[in-house]
């Protein structure tokens, strides 16, 4: 949509991984400037972040997906359309690292319906070094399997969270078939998604 719109392109970002890595920490880190103690996400939530780069004016709505296994069904219509996918683990937990590759690649191949969608490798909890199960180098070994962006994030002292949503957002902005006026289509998803949320028995969703 124009800039009479108050922006120029709008972004559906996902942020996936196992429960407790960090993503509504990191979403809310970004969002808002500040860390808050959250609980898991109950199925899935969005919010909206508005800025400029590149001299573009965008709005990312960035969808925080639960990652316990209950709510998997519920989240795979949240692929259809999405530019951008942050894929998080903790530095202090191997088994949120080993199962980006088990579990969290394959279902981006099942559902994500963008090919040239923009993957970023996101490290979170570096400020827990001294109990870090996950070197930086493994790190970087997996980005390059996939293809990815890779950045070690601290939610909690906001170390690179700014920087790893705005190269994903530059590196959609490079890619002509993301960039595409699909604002008003993606704003109609995105209504009918939180509907059929909704309309769910387990409906609800917390920040």
């Amino acid at each position: 949509m124009g800039s009479s719109s108050g922006y120029d392109f709008s972004f559906k970002i996902l942020l996936i991984g196992d429960s407790g890595v960090g993503k509504s920490s990191l979403l809310v880190s970004f969002i808002s400037n500040h860390v808050e103690d959250l609980a898991p996400t109950i199925g899935v939530d969005f919010k909206i972040k508005f800025f400029t780069i590149a001299g573009k004016k965008l709005k990312l709505t960035i969808w925080d997906t639960a990652g316990q296994e209950r709510f998997r069904t519920l989240t795979s219509s949240y692929y259809r359309g999405a530019q951008g996918i942050i894929l998080v683990y903790d530095v202090t937990r191997r088994e949120s690292f080993t199962n980006l590759a088990d579990i969290w690649a394959k279902e981006i191949e099942l559902y994500s319906t963008n090919k040239d969608c923009i993957k970023v490798l996101v490290g979170n909890k570096v400020d827990k070094d001294a109990n870090r199960m996950v070197t930086t180098d493994e790190g970087i070994a997996l980005a390059r399997q996939f293809g990815c962006l890779f950045f070690e994030c601290s939610a909690k002292t906001r170390v690179n969270v700014d920087k790893c949503f705005e190269e994903l957002a530059l590196k959609i902005l490079e890619v002509p078939s993301l960039v595409v006026d699909r604002s008003c289509a993606v704003q109609r998803n995105i209504l009918k998604q939180k509907q059929e949320y909704n309309a769910t028995p387990s409906g609800g969703c917390c920040s």
